[in-house]
């Protein structure tokens, strides 16, 4: 029997370890399609089994960590598993999953794709996968330069399924989005830099003892600066958001919808963990520059919204506006704001990417992503018109639906602490986006449909398309589930900014004496 160093060691590696297994799965399954996606949805099963043990383990046994080759930090390389990391992990398994059946039917029925498929589109579930491993790479590790690593693993392996199908506006996008990352990534490595000369560690347990101990504190807000604009680039916050309307749209829309749910959160999750455990000496300081980074994203991106009318470029929009709220939640920096951060992010990874799966589901039965060139859904799809409320009215903070919660708490926060510009900033951007829905919905779903769009042909509930519907429905149940039982969900999101606000069992834990 392993000993319970072994296990633990082996389940927190566990969520980087398994997609880079069954990403090579199938690429040696590179000449069997069938083969291919039917493996990789079994194995994305798998996956959540492997999460859920990890999140059960952390919030029984507490903060696991595993230092590899068994050098004691700061001289190895540590994964950590906190509540929050092991949240992450277990959301990044369901939309694996998610995604992993959608694909069955979207990828291979991509009539856009036909040209494709015979040179790149097998590659298609091995860099899924890559980008998985890379993902969970950047939740669990307790290294600020192999966080770095990991944020160039999931570039590599996104930019490449962001190019899937070699259209001319894919490419354009797809340069767009490598970029303004590779900029992101530069600010990164400088700041990483900065910040090992100013300290001599990278273990960021590490770093949140010895930053306080810096005698010139003004570098580190410096250096602070440099981590906010590399991990801000990566979350599309105001006003470096311009590169995530241009390239999200163009993809596949099952490509679409893990990038929207996934990729943004990752720099988010940086900036939370980076400005809750490592820059926490001048919080007067740096978390009221993220308190109008805040405001202003909101703005900005639901702004965005009301002007457009394709279904993928208004939630494009609405990514960047909802990622005001979570930061929001960190600028504010109290018990009840973080755990609004949090709870916002389990809510919206799920209801962002199932918008956009619902999004394809219109296209495949419409033709059209336009929803002028729609019209007549509801009377034509009833199930597919539930299946986008759930999501759309969650998005948009109806009680008592998940988003209705996450807003609340966000928002009882700044009441709490009488940050009322910010406030009614929130309140005012949930009402823009109750906007937003509601035009998807008049123009798609209930006004008829126009004289000139194409007849509906599509059975929903046909052989071709439930691979795409019990996607859908499985996360507007999980929707439906976070809305209505929101209570353990919340003591999660608790316990997880209980440990971000109080790190002494973080660096314990990680260094093996208390701080």
């Amino acid at each position: 029997m392993p000993s319970i160093n072994t296990y633990t060691s082996l389940l927190v590696a566990a969520p980087v370890l398994y997609p880079l297994l069954l990403g090579l799965i199938t690429l040696a399954l590179w000449n069997s399609r069938r083969w291919q996606q039917w493996v990789n949805v079994a194995g994305s099963a798998l996956f959540v089994v492997i999460g859920i043990l990890l999140l059960n383990t952390v919030l029984n046994d507490g903060i696991l960590v595993m230092q590899g080759g068994n050098w004691r930090a700061p001289f190895g390389i540590s994964l950590v598993a906190d509540v929050f990391s092991a949240v992450m992990v277990v959301i990044t398994t369901i939309m694996a999953f998610a995604v992993s059946v959608y694909s069955v039917s979207s990828m291979h029925h991509d009539e856009e794709l036909q040209d494709a498929r015979r040179s790149i589109q097998f590659a298609y579930y091995p860099l899924l996968n890559i980008m998985y491993m890379g993902i969970n790479g950047a939740f669990l590790t307790g290294d600020i330069f192999n966080l770095y690593v990991w944020f160039e693993v999931m570039l590599i392996s996104s930019f490449v399924l962001l190019s899937l199908g070699q259209r001319k506006f894919q490419l354009e996008g797809t340069l767009k989005y490598v970029s303004i990352n590779l900029l992101s990534s530069t600010f990164f490595l400088i700041g990483v830099g900065l910040l090992y000369a100013l300290t001599g560690t990278l273990n960021m347990a590490d770093l949140a003892v010895k930053v306080p101990q810096v005698e010139q504190q003004g570098l580190v807000m410096l250096v602070s600066i440099f981590f906010l604009v590399a991990f801000g680039i990566k979350s599309a916050v105001f006003p470096l958001f311009f590169w995530l309307p241009a390239s999200y749209h163009t993809p596949p829309i099952s490509i679409s919808a893990i990038f929207a749910g996934m990729l943004t959160k990752v720099g988010v999750y940086s900036l939370i963990r980076v400005f809750s455990l490592i820059f926490v000496t001048n919080v007067a300081f740096t978390h009221h520059i993220l308190l109008w980074i805040a405001g202003f994203t909101m703005l900005v991106g639901v702004m965005g919204a009301a002007v457009q009318y394709d279904i993928r470029r208004i939630l494009s929009f609405h990514i960047i506006s909802q990622i005001g709220y979570m930061l929001m939640g960190l600028a504010l920096f109290s018990p009840l704001a973080l755990a609004g951060a949090v709870f916002y992010i389990m809510h919206h990874i799920i209801v962002k990417a199932n918008l956009f799966l619902v999004g394809g589901v219109v296209e495949r039965v419409s033709g059209q992503f336009d929803v002028r060139r729609v019209g007549g859904l509801l009377n034509a799809y009833p199930l597919l018109a539930v299946l986008f409320l759930i999501p759309a009215l969650s998005l948009a903070g109806i009680p008592p639906l998940s988003g209705f919660w996450s807003k609340f708490l966000v928002i009882k926060a700044g009441i709490d602490l009488q940050s009322w510009l910010i406030v009614f900033v929130a309140l005012f951007v949930g009402l823009l986006t109750l906007f937003s829905m509601i035009k998807i919905w008049n123009e798609g779903f209930w006004a008829p449909a126009p004289e000139d769009a194409v007849p509906f042909t599509e059975r929903l509930l046909s052989r071709r398309n439930i691979l795409l519907i019990l996607p859908v429905a499985m996360l507007a149940g999980i929707t439906l589930w976070i809305g209505f039982y929101p209570e353990p969900f919340f003591q999660i999101a608790e316990k997880a900014a209980n440990q971000l606000l109080n790190p002494n069992e973080y660096i314990t834990k990680v260094l093996g004496v208390a701080p």
